[in-house]
């Protein structure tokens, strides 16, 4: 016979901690703090949010006293209209081009910037001011430098022998055009938060590498853009909220939105634009507002997997 086996004694539960004043002093601080700021986010961003839904069922006119509901009617005709082929072909380009574009150039810029010459503080001001300038200022600056007349780039063309394109008749070129100066304006905050990610790398890894004979390129593309990962990763969610919420730029110079209507323009040109469909207007910004979360939710659960942290 086997000897019966020992039992071996369950620890005891380990007793609750109780909710004592110094816990209940610290929650109260706390919620001291963070109350006000979830009363405004409350106030100013879910409260409006869910009203604009609740618009996006009615049948408004901008101004009238009554609205008739009409359920999902108005994104029945949001899908079915043929205009939303193209503004959905706008702002896909708009998007790639300036998150891109401004992504790309703001590295280029960066890997510029991070060395330790005569001037170079002022170099990054420079860069980075565009980026916290007025859109409303930049958009008038730039409307004279592209007009085809008195502009500044017609002058350089007519001293060359060479006609000044119709940016503004052109609906090819005014979204160019447009694209080319949100890239400019925003590519100095790629360039600063790529430089803040390319100074945070160890020294240690760039100089083992040069030890062991590799060049600049290859550094670059095996130690240094790895690395970058993560500062990549959060330009592009950025990047990519900030040119589908675009507006002042596109407001500014293409006024009728005549090649440039995005999604959020759209909206804007249905409720203010002479059309005065408020329900339809909170429609499209729905959809803006579920095209936001759903590539947000995209880049955090598949992008995500290729950032390599340190």
């Amino acid at each position: 016979m086997t000897a019966p086996r020992a039992t071996v004694p369950r620890p005891a539960p380990a007793p609750r901690r109780r909710f004592g004043a110094r816990e209940r002093h610290d929650f109260l601080v706390f919620l001291a703090f963070a109350a006000p700021n979830i009363l405004l986010i409350v106030a100013f961003t879910y409260r409006p949010l869910l009203s604009n839904i609740y618009y996006s069922t009615l049948n408004w006119t901008l101004g009238a006293a009554t609205a008739v509901p009409v359920g999902f009617d108005n994104y029945v005709r949001f899908f079915t209209s043929p205009d939303t082929g193209e503004i959905a072909r706008v702002t896909v380009i708009f998007t790639v081009a300036t998150v891109g574009g401004s992504m790309l150039l703001g590295l280029l810029i960066a890997l510029a910037l991070n060395r330790k010459v005569r001037g170079v503080g002022f170099a990054r001001a420079a860069v980075f001011s565009p980026f916290v300038l007025s859109g409303v200022g930049v958009g008038l600056i730039w409307v004279f430098m592209f007009d085809p007349t008195l502009g500044v780039f017609a002058a350089v063309l007519r001293a060359v022998g060479l006609d000044s394109p119709q940016w503004f008749n052109d609906p090819t070129l005014s979204l160019l055009m447009v694209i080319i100066v949100y890239v400019w304006k925003n590519m100095g905050y790629a360039a600063v938060i790529y430089l803040a990610g390319l100074q945070a790398i160890p020294r240690d890894l760039t100089e083992a590498s040069s030890i062991d004979g590799a060049g600049r390129l290859r550094t670059f593309w095996s130690i240094t853009l790895p690395l970058l990962s993560p500062t990549t990763f959060f330009l592009l969610v950025t990047s990519v909220l900030n040119s589908l919420q675009a507006f002042d730029i596109i407001r500014i110079m293409t006024p009728l939105g005549r090649g440039t209507t995005t999604l959020i323009y759209d909206a804007y040109l249905q409720a203010f634009g002479g059309y005065n469909r408020a329900g339809y207007s909170a429609t499209v910004s729905t959809v803006l507002f579920a095209l936001l979360v759903l590539f947000t939710a995209i880049q955090m659960l598949v992008l995500e997997r290729r950032v390599h942290y340190r």
